[in-house]
């Protein structure tokens, strides 16, 4: 309030030195003599000329300032840092022109204002055009600095979350062991997907897009571990997956997925993949050919004669022979183990018939 009374007096102030300074002036126009004594009228009409016209000069630079704060509020965060990358760019080619401009007859500081604005102008666009390369050239100015290790250790790798490791929700459970390191990156891409999917008329689908919205807001709110919403956009590609790879190129960063076919995209586009499903299998306790284990045969397998059996953490264990022993628990003997990204599958005979032959 003070503040707002002492602007107001100042301005007050300055428009009566000013209308006291053009008293000869406004006594010409008015016919009074040059020498003579102007009367008090000309000290306030001077004060209320220059209130008035601050008054219109502070509305319209606060207009101003609202429209370019929802302006800029409104631009996505990478769009807005290549622009100022292309802007920038732009006025510093304009200023190198600036010696040359001013030397040419007649041309003042408007030629060399208008080459600013026109450089500037172009510099902004181009950025926007070439946004994705912008941002590309930073992360390697990033990657180098991780290299020199004067970058800070959370900045280091971005980890980016696809839908289908958001909704299977294990990685909730993995950054809270802090296995994982670095700043884990939602798209907004998925984030729409998810929101779509939780919209869904479909009853599992609905269930699969909340549980998926729930596990991002558990990650943010209780775990000890950064977050980054992209809000980028790839808009001439159309497929989710392929924004991933393509984001992970861009921030030269790993994709965090349980999805085979993404993993395979991924390792034959040379993106590094985190696949929570490799690492689940590596946890798993190690079974070796030869090992004798017990297990309940539940079902019968593909080929003629198999049984199935499931260890504890869900490992399928195919039993040769094994369709006779249907919901009887039997020791059999491990002979071999097949791993690959879909899981582990163990191969073994019934011990019984390992010590027949």
């Amino acid at each position: 309030m003070m503040m707002r009374l002492g602007f107001r007096m100042a301005v007050l102030l300055a428009g009566g030195l000013l209308g006291y300074q053009w008293r000869d002036a406004a006594g010409a126009w008015f016919g009074a003599g040059q020498s003579g004594v102007q009367p008090v009228w000309m000290v306030l009409g001077g004060a209320v000329v220059v209130y008035a016209a601050a008054v219109c000069l502070l509305a319209v630079a606060r207009y101003a300032l609202k429209r370019g704060e929802e302006t800029l509020g409104s631009v996505p965060l990478p769009d807005l840092i290549a622009g100022l990358a292309g802007l920038t760019a732009g006025l510093v080619v304009a200023v190198l022109f600036f010696p040359s401009l001013q030397k040419m007859s007649g041309a003042g500081s408007v030629l060399p204002l208008l080459v600013a604005v026109v450089a500037g102008t172009l510099g902004y666009r181009v950025g926007l055009t070439k946004k994705e390369e912008i941002l590309a050239f930073i992360s390697v100015l990033r990657r180098a600095q991780i290299s020199d290790g004067t970058a800070p250790k959370a900045m280091q790798e971005h980890k980016i979350l696809d839908t289908s490791v958001i909704i299977d929700g294990r990685i909730a459970d993995i950054c809270k062991t802090g296995f994982i390191e670095g700043t884990l990156v939602i798209p907004e891409f998925v984030l729409e997907e998810l929101q779509h999917i939780a919209d869904s008329s479909d009853l599992l689908k609905r269930n699969r897009g909340r549980r998926g919205l729930d596990i991002l807001n558990k990650i943010q709110k209780e775990l000890d571990v950064k977050v980054l919403i992209y809000e980028g956009d790839f808009e001439e590609i159309s497929e989710v997956d392929s924004k991933l790879v393509r984001l992970a190129k861009v921030l030269h960063g790993k994709v965090i997925t349980n999805d085979f076919n993404l993993n395979k995209v991924c390792e034959l586009q040379g993106v590094s993949v985190l696949n929570i499903n490799d690492l689940a299998n590596a946890v798993k306790p190690v079974v070796l050919p030869g090992e004798e284990i017990f297990v309940q045969v539940i079902k019968d397998g593909k080929e003629h004669g198999q049984g199935v059996a499931y260890l504890d953490d869900g490992t399928m264990i195919v039993v040769e022979g094994g369709r006779e022993f249907i919901g009887s628990t039997m020791e059999v003997m491990v002979t071999s183990v097949l791993q690959t990204s879909a899981g582990r599958m163990i191969f073994a005979k019934p011990k019984l018939l390992e010590k027949a032959q």
